[in-house]
């Protein structure tokens, strides 16, 4: 880190952070109803007609195109962690459809007069180094001069297409397991406001520049029924998008779900992003048994470069489990509840 960069706290110039950027889920909701399109594309097997997490292209050779794109403001100070969080997360969307990646463009916002050019540099470097992990070239881009500073990617990638991985495919009886642990809001929040440690900053970014790689692996197995990425909605809310989708309803073993180690700490003190209590209102009246203030919290938390959330047929739980002990993900090799028969709640935390 540069000394420069080390004056430079880019959470201070944004209002919020990472993924907890999004815009509320009831108000995205207005902006998109009656928007949708006429036109009919056969080749589009997914667009805007799902809460899928890229769009998918049949490419008509037995592979079909991902895109998508994902961009935020900053949600930890170093210039250079912010562009691998951002990379990562971005390209983490083609991994949740069950695809590699294949090349990237930069998305970048800069308030030029605030903020030295030189610490934008930083947040590309970062970024080329996650692409370069996921084994991509950052091919090129577009920046403007904005009030915040944005950045983010537009990420293709290919899958065959048998291989393809939808949020809204999971089945009754199926296992569901998530392979990183929740509270990057509650993370990014407490360095906004300053009252985080550097051990636990480099804990969380770890995590949040873990790359998904496992997605393209699940994908090969026809006992994944459905797979999505966690990150603004929270664990629960697009646990929901899977429930809805599928037309059956989840079990939740709270107990079972991962969380970071030391979130506690924070939690004890308040801190809890603004877009929790924004996810928690649009998610409360679909919920059976939470009331506990710890789970609520955790379970709405929006997440930044979170994990993936796959839903698994009974005969394929044992290969998913030695694909986590293969990759040393071992702690997340327990389902964190089940699928079951559509019934007058989406989820019932048990």
């Amino acid at each position: 880190m540069s000394s420069e960069q080390t004056k430079i706290q880019l959470t201070k110039f944004s209002h919020g952070g990472g993924c907890g950027c999004k815009i509320d889920p009831a108000v995205l909701h207005e902006i998109l109803s009656g928007k949708r399109s006429s036109d009919v594309f056969p080749q589009l097997l997914v667009g805007n007609n799902s809460n899928d997490d890229a769009a998918v292209w049949d490419l008509g050779n037995g592979m079909s195109m991902i895109n998508t794109v994902d961009f935020f403001m900053p949600i930890v100070d170093d210039a250079f962690d912010f562009g691998r969080i951002a990379a990562t997360n971005a390209i983490s969307d083609v991994y949740a459809m069950g695809g590699k990646p294949a090349f990237a463009n930069a998305i970048l916002g800069w308030p030029v007069e605030k903020i030295p050019a030189s610490i934008a540099g930083e947040v590309l470097n970062g970024a080329i180094a996650a692409c370069s992990a996921a084994g991509i070239p950052l091919a090129g881009g577009h920046s403007i001069d904005s009030p915040e500073p944005i950045f983010g990617l537009s990420v293709n990638g290919l899958v065959a297409t048998k291989n393809l991985k939808r949020n809204n495919t999971a089945c009754v009886g199926d296992f569901l397991f998530l392979t990183k642990p929740l509270g990057m809001g509650i993370m990014g929040s407490s360095i906004k406001r300053g009252v985080v440690s550097d051990e636990h900053i480099g804990e969380a970014v770890k995590w949040m520049t873990t790359l998904n790689k496992l997605g393209a692996e699940f994908s090969e197995l026809d006992g994944v029924h459905s797979m999505t990425d966690v990150t603004g909605f929270s664990l629960l809310g697009h646990l929901i998008e899977m429930t809805e989708g599928s037309n059956v309803s989840a079990e939740l073993q709270f107990d079972k779900i991962p969380v970071l180690g030391f979130i506690d700490e924070y939690l004890a003190h308040k801190i809890i992003p603004g877009n929790t209590k924004k996810n928690w209102k649009i998610n409360q009246s679909k919920v059976k048994n939470l009331t506990d203030e710890r789970s609520i919290y955790l379970l709405n938390d929006p997440q930044t470069s979170g994990g993936l959330l796959i839903s698994v047929g009974a005969d394929t739980v044992e290969k998913v489990k030695e694909l986590f002990v293969i990759n040393g993900l071992n702690e997340f090799a327990n389902p964190i509840g089940r699928m079951v028969a559509k019934n007058n709640f989406e989820v019932n935390v048990i």
